[in-house]
């Protein structure tokens, strides 16, 4: 069996850092307290891309719909009736 050379050993632990990733200006940390208060990632499919393309987009989306959810929710324990979102009748 041959030995490894110290040469295929060195290229093994090259730095795999690409020349235009520049982080000379960056600060360490910068956004830990923004996670620590609870930020939330979620995926947005593809199809749905062109309609939500950032956060803000999404958020707006959100928001318009949030008080009709609330209603909905808020119905089945106060026996209101319940708001059909999409309903043909």
């Amino acid at each position: 069996m041959k030995k490894t050379t110290n040469k295929q050993r060195e290229n093994t632990d090259r730095d795999t850092m690409r020349k235009e990733y520049d982080f000379s200006g960056a600060v360490r940390g910068v956004t830990a307290s923004r996670y620590a208060q609870g930020a939330n990632a979620v995926v947005i499919d593809p199809e749905v891309m062109d309609v939500f393309p950032d956060s803000l987009s999404v958020n707006e989306a959100l928001r318009a719909l949030a008080p009709l959810l609330r209603r909905k929710r808020g119905s089945k324990t106060t026996g209101k009736t319940p708001l059909v979102i999409g309903s043909n009748s």
